[in-house]
């Protein structure tokens, strides 16, 4: 037996962190209270969610800054037949008229979730639905991984980086979770930001290094746009060491990326290592293997059959 599983075995339960990634996009729509019911039904530590903003400055939970026609049906019922309006241009009104509770059949989506169970008449959320459906059933244990949606061009589409993450951090005072809550995103100004004006909420660092999508950048002219002006060039090539600089807690990289010596690497460094979004038995075993300290899953049911005996998974939720 690998040291790696030695030391997940012996991590105590509630250390463990099981996040269900936009509720349980495998088993329900995404990012919709339905979604976040199925995956407090099956049991996890953590709803990792989306944020974006309405025109008049609603917080709501989504993945996509535009309306994505793979999962969203306009007011006429049918499924739009290209990308929609910019939530940003749309007021919290005008986005209620649009349903994301089916995914369209012959699509890519399709074909990547042939397992979500649609439904009808779901609407995106905002933020404080999410929070307060935790709440209605006392669900005191869960916790919010919540992301910030922008991207270094996505212009008007999204609100500004101090917008978005002062609107996130006040979100999050308000709820009285400051100390359930995380600030994620791929945009690391918004996390430079909220370390600014709300240091004691837990930021996430998240990475991808693969060809066509790569927010690092190494070896490479100058910081990347992605990295609020951190280079990982001056920093060794080191990915854990370019997420220290930049005083993140946790280091959240794409699961193809990881390896158990980048995983010491970190842990060396004192950063918690929480991969997305990892969905097949065989990756989730091979994750658990690294020494991970939790993971993100379209289908937290798979992620929990698969822990590692000695890890006791987290308690479900009795939804009314």
């Amino acid at each position: 037996m690998s040291l790696a599983i030695l030391t997940l075995m012996t991590l105590p339960a509630s250390a463990f962190d099981l996040q269900g990634h936009r509720g349980a996009r495998g088993l329900a729509p995404e990012n919709t209270i339905p979604g976040f019911e199925t995956a407090l039904k099956i049991g996890v530590t953590t709803l990792e969610l989306d944020t974006g903003m309405t025109k008049d400055n609603v917080l709501v939970v989504s993945h996509d800054s535009v309306l994505n026609p793979e999962h969203t049906r306009g007011p006429d019922g049918a499924f739009l037949n290209k990308q929609g309006p910019a939530i940003r241009s749309l007021t919290f009104d005008e986005l209620q008229a649009y349903d994301v509770g089916r995914i369209q059949p012959g699509t890519a989506y399709a074909a990547r979730f042939p397992m979500q169970k649609g439904a009808d008449n779901v609407r995106i959320p905002k933020l404080t639905e999410v929070f307060d459906l935790v709440k209605r059933h006392g669900a005191d244990h869960i916790r919010f991984n919540i992301e910030t949606k922008l991207t270094p061009t996505s212009g008007t589409d999204t609100p500004d980086p101090e917008t978005f993450a002062s609107a996130l951090v006040k979100a999050i005072q308000d709820a009285g979770l400051t100390k359930r809550a995380s600030i994620q995103s791929f945009d690391w100004r918004t996390l430079m930001i909220a370390r600014r004006i709300a240091p004691e909420i837990e930021r996430v660092c998240l990475t991808i290094q693969s060809p066509g999508e790569d927010n690092i950048r190494r070896n490479l002219p100058g910081a990347s746009p992605w990295t609020a002006g951190f280079d990982i060039d001056e920093h060794g090539g080191s990915v854990p060491r370019l997420v220290k600089a930049a005083d993140c807690a946790v280091w959240s990289p794409y699961y193809r990326n990881l390896t158990a010596a980048l995983v010491k690497e970190a842990h060396d460094l004192g950063l918690k290592v929480i991969p997305w979004t990892v969905n097949e038995m065989a990756d989730l075993e091979l994750m658990y293997q690294t020494g991970i300290d939790g993971i993100i899953s379209d289908y937290p049911d798979r992620a929990r059959a698969a822990l590692p005996k000695g890890i006791a998974a987290p308690t479900p939720v009795k939804v009314r």
